[in-house]
């Protein structure tokens, strides 16, 4: 897979900026879970990105778009 079937966004996370690049069927899943859960796609990776740990943020988000698809989240 390469960049270029990437989007990238930039959100502030801890009041930082930050980009993150995901394939947009991602961006997607995200953006579905934070409006069922009323919130924001800042707030949902805001979250995400607290429970992280060493984990980089972009491989946290897949993982957890793909746990929520399989009704594990």
């Amino acid at each position: 897979m390469t960049g270029a079937h990437l989007s990238k966004r930039s959100l502030r996370l801890a009041g930082h900026a930050t980009s993150i690049a995901l394939e947009p069927e991602f961006w997607a899943a995200l953006e579905r879970m934070a409006a069922a859960r009323g919130l924001t796609l800042a707030a949902l990776v805001t979250e995400q990105d607290a429970l992280r740990g060493e984990q980089p943020l972009a491989s946290r988000l897949r993982v957890f778009a793909l746990a929520a698809a399989r009704g594990e989240g």
